[in-house]
């Protein structure tokens, strides 16, 4: 099935080629990072998890959100979802990939990785961490390739493999609940030291991954013949606009407890982020812009008149993505350093050469995810015909 990649008109070279650009720009740069060390980044002692990390923590996230349609087509069996499935299961593919090359870029020297594996340390989340990752990888990569290649030969794709589509669906909320408890079991960080912290991960999973599945569902509608139907749309429409309401809700929690309790170390993140604190305000722009995307957004997405247009509904799938983005991939991970545990404020500015090596490993994981969808779309659209 390989070969259909390898076939496609000048928008699709066009747009691989772009993509192949931004990689090399981005590995460029990496190469400078390695010579030089992770000095050659914007982060510090009192900043050391930075952009590499956020993206990390955010795309861990977009690959859970693709239970939001494993789920209803194999434990439900929702057969609205018949077409749209294979796509969440590849985008979780190029998710856990992008995570795994964030991880690589934030070690300074990628030969690190091999230390989880030599020198086990199962009280460590890091390493239960590596585990679901690659096993979530594996997972979606043997379901996703199996199905597909079974209904590419025209047959039923066989039995072995529903017990791993079953053990796809819990691993799927394992990925992002170890990856929460990475943060939240840190006990000097107060805006992580919360146990609702992992339910809050999975209700921003639950919008932004199914917003970006959507959104390219639709794209892929208006460039090719492959549409994933009206029912399969509204029905993730609906998930999407739930999701982001009880995320947040969970964000009004941390407001209520830090406020009303008035603890001094569980206020001092929020109000970094929202008001800034001594002239110390880089992210205040940020993080606001954010509460009006996913507002906007969600409204969007549940009002009638705006739900049934496609192209509304790419615009609300857009603007609550680029707004969970902010959330999560910015403020969160970043938020949680400033102030430091003895109340000091250190800034974070990623380098340019920290932003190319960033906007590289998205440019792979865009490049990962069209080889898969070229694959699958083909491959659909032949055994429909």
């Amino acid at each position: 099935m390989i070969e259909k990649a390898l076939a496609g008109n000048n928008r699709y070279w066009t747009w691989m080629v772009f993509l192949l650009s931004i990689m090399g720009i981005g590995a460029i740069c990496y190469t400078q990072q390695f010579a030089y060390g992770l000095g050659y980044t914007g982060m510090s002692r009192d900043v050391s998890w930075g952009l590499y990390i956020s993206q990390f923590t955010f795309l861990v996230g977009v690959a859970a959100g693709g239970l939001m349609v494993v789920l209803p087509y194999y434990l439900h069996n929702f057969k609205a979802f018949g077409r749209v499935t294979i796509l969440g299961e590849f985008m979780a593919i190029a998710a856990v990939a992008m995570c795994l090359l964030f991880i690589l870029a934030d070690l300074g020297q990628p030969m690190r990785a091999l230390n989880v594996i030599l020198h086990p340390t199962p009280n460590s989340m890091l390493f239960w961490d590596m585990i679901v990752l690659n096993g979530y990888l594996f997972l979606n990569v043997l379901v996703g390739w199996v199905v597909l290649h079974s209904e590419f030969k025209g047959v039923h794709y066989p039995a072995w493999v529903k017990p791993f589509i079953y053990l796809s669906i819990p691993w799927a909320i394992s990925i992002h609940t170890v990856t929460a408890f990475l943060y939240c079991g840190l006990p000097g960080r107060h805006f992580w030291l919360t146990a609702i912290l992992a339910p809050r991960f999975l209700a921003s999973a639950f919008a932004s991954g199914p917003s970006l599945l959507l959104l390219i569902a639709l794209i892929i509608k208006r460039v090719s013949k492959f549409d994933v139907g009206n029912e399969a749309i509204q029905k993730l429409i609906t998930i999407i606009g739930y999701a982001a309401i009880i995320n947040f809700f969970f964000i009004g929690l941390e407001f209520f407890v830090a406020y009303y309790s008035n603890i001094p170390g569980h206020k001092h993140t929020l109000d970094y982020l929202f008001w800034g604190i001594d002239g110390f305000d880089n992210l205040v722009p940020f993080m606001r812009l954010s509460v009006i995307l996913q507002i906007v957004s969600v409204a969007i997405l549940l009002i009638p008149a705006t739900r049934n247009n496609e192209k509304t509904v790419m615009l609300g799938c857009g603007l609550l993505f680029l707004g969970l983005w902010i959330d999560k991939g910015l403020g969160l991970v970043l938020g949680g350093f400033v102030p430091n545990p003895l109340e000091y404020i250190t800034e974070y500015y990623p380098s340019l050469g920290e932003i190319a090596i960033t906007l590289g490993v998205w440019a792979t994981g865009f490049f990962i995810l069209t080889i898969l969808y070229k694959i699958a779309v083909s491959v659909k659209l032949e055994s429909e015909s």
